[in-house]
C-alpha cells in the first residue's frame, strides 16, 4: 500500500474522531453507507438549535462563506446621464410624405422646367412665412422631378420650421441617397436630430455639413450639440468599462467555483479510494485471502488505525509487500517465518480478527 495514502487515511480517521459531524456531510454519504454495511455505529448529528454560528457541519464554515457580490453597474445606467434637453420636442407621427416615383418616372425637359418653377414659387412662399404653401409647392416639384436632391433638402427645411423632424429626416435620407456630397441634407438632418435630442447623430451630421460646405448656421448649432454628444460618448465608454470589469469578475468567479468544485470532487475521490482501500484492498485485514478468511468485523477501522504498531508497520514497504503476498495466498506465510517484522504485524492483525497466523 502506498505510504502516502495510508498517511492520508490516518489523517481522515483522526478528523472523523475529533469531529464526528463530518460523517454527516452530504458528500460523505458513500462512506456512511459503507460503515453501515460493515455494522458500524455512527454518532447522530449534533443538535445545534439556534446557537449554530456556521462553524459546524450543519452550516457553512465562516471561512468558506462566499464574499458579498460587488456592486455592478445597472443595465440602465446609460439613461441616468444628465443632459440639458432644452429645445427637444416630441417626435412627429404623421404618415410619410409623398416622395415621387423615384425609380420609374421618365422625366422630360418640360417636367424639369415645371419642377424648377414650382421650386422658385416655394422659395418665395417660404420667404413670406407661408410654410404649408411652400411645403405643397416643393411636393409638386418633387413629383415632377423626383431625382433632384436639393428639392428634398429644401422641403426638409420647411419640415424643420414646422417642427416635424421625422418628416425632415425622411427627406434628407432620400436627398443623401441621391447625392451624398451635398451639404444641405446633412445640415437639415442634423437639425432634425437636434430637435429629437439625438445629440451624437446631430453632431455627426452637422460636422459633415460643415466639412462639405462650411455654413455659419450649422457651425453654431454644432458648437451647441457637440459637448452633449461628447458627454454621452464618455458616459458610454465608462459604462462599457464597468461592463467589461463586471464580466471579468464574473469570469474569475466562475473559474474559482469550477476550481473549488474540482478540488471538492478530488477530495471525495481520495476519500472513496481511502475507504475502498480499507474495506476491499486484498492486503488489508478482513479482505479476501487474509489469514482466517473472515469478514471485516471485530474491531472498527478507527480502533485499528490508532494502533501505533500497525501504522508504523504499514509504513514499511517490505512489510506491506509481504503482507499483500500472504493476503493473496495464506500458504505464503511460511516464506516469512524467519522475518520478525513481518510476523509481528501478521500476528497482531490476525489476533485482532481472531484468526492466528497459519504456518
Amino acid at each position: 500500500m502506498d505510504p502516502r495514502k495510508v498517511s492520508e487515511l490516518k489523517a481522515f480517521v483522526q478528523m472523523c474522531e475529533s469531529n464526528p459531524g463530518v460523517l454527516h456531510l452530504p458528500e460523505m454519504g458513500f462512506f456512511r453507507s459503507w460503515l453501515h454495511g460493515m455494522g458500524a455505529t455512527i454518532p447522530p448529528p449534533a443538535q445545534t438549535g439556534g446557537s449554530c454560528k456556521g462553524g459546524c457541519p450543519c452550516g457553512p464554515s465562516p471561512t468558506s462563506a462566499a464574499p458579498p457580490e460587488p456592486a455592478v453597474p445597472s443595465e440602465s445606467e446609460e439613461s441616468e446621464i444628465e443632459i440639458d434637453n432644452d429645445g427637444v420636442i416630441e417626435p412627429d407621427t404623421d404618415e410619410p410624405q409623398e416622395m415621387g416615383d423615384y425609380e420609374n418616372l421618365e422625366v422630360t425637359e418640360e417636367m424639369m422646367e415645371q419642377a424648377n418653377e414650382k421650386k422658385m414659387e416655394a422659395i418665395n412662399a417660404l420667404g413670406e412665412g407661408e410654410l404649408q404653401k411652400a411645403l405643397d409647392l416643393f411636393t409638386e416639384a418633387i413629383k415632377l422631378n423626383p431625382r433632384v436632391a436639393i428639392l428634398y433638402a429644401k422641403r426638409a427645411s420647411v419640415y424643420i420650421r414646422m417642427q416635424k423632424p421625422n418628416a425632415a429626416k425622411r427627406d434628407c435620407d432620400r436627398a443623401i441617397s441621391i447625392n451624398p456630397d451635398s451639404a444641405q441634407p446633412y445640415k437639415w438632418r442634423g437639425k432634425a436630430h437636434r430637435l429629437l435630442g439625438h445629440w451624437e447623430e446631430a453632431a455627426k451630421d452637422l460636422a459633415t455639413a460643415c466639412k462639405l460646405d462650411y455654413d455659419e448656421d450649422a457651425s453654431t448649432m454644432l458648437k451647441e450639440v457637440q459637448p452633449k454628444a461628447n458627454k454621452i460618448i464618455e458616459h458610454r465608454r465608462k459604462y462599457e468599462r464597468k461592463k467589461e470589469e463586471r464580466e471579468i469578475r464574473e469570469k474569475k468567479e466562475r473559474i474559482k467555483k469550477a476550481r473549488e468544485e474540482h478540488e471538492r470532487a478530488q477530495r471525495e475521490e481520495e476519500a472513496r479510494q481511502a475507504a475502498g482501500g480499507a474495506g476491499g484492498f486484498p492486503g488489508f485485514p478482513g479482505g479476501a485471502g487474509f489469514p482466517g478468511g473472515g469478514a471485516f468485523g471485530m474491531p472498527g477501522i478507527g480502533e485499528l488505525l490508532k494502533d501505533p504498531e500497525v501504522l508504523n508497520a504499514m509504513k514499511d514497504p517490505e512489510v506491506m509487500a509481504a503482507f499483500q503476498d500472504v493476503a493473496q495466498n495464506p500458504a505464503n506465510i511460511a516464506k516469512y517465518q524467519s522475518n520478525p517484522k513481518i510476523m509481528a504485524l501478521i500476528s497482531k492483525l490476525s489476533s485482532k480478527f481472531g484468526a492466528p497466523p497459519q504456518p
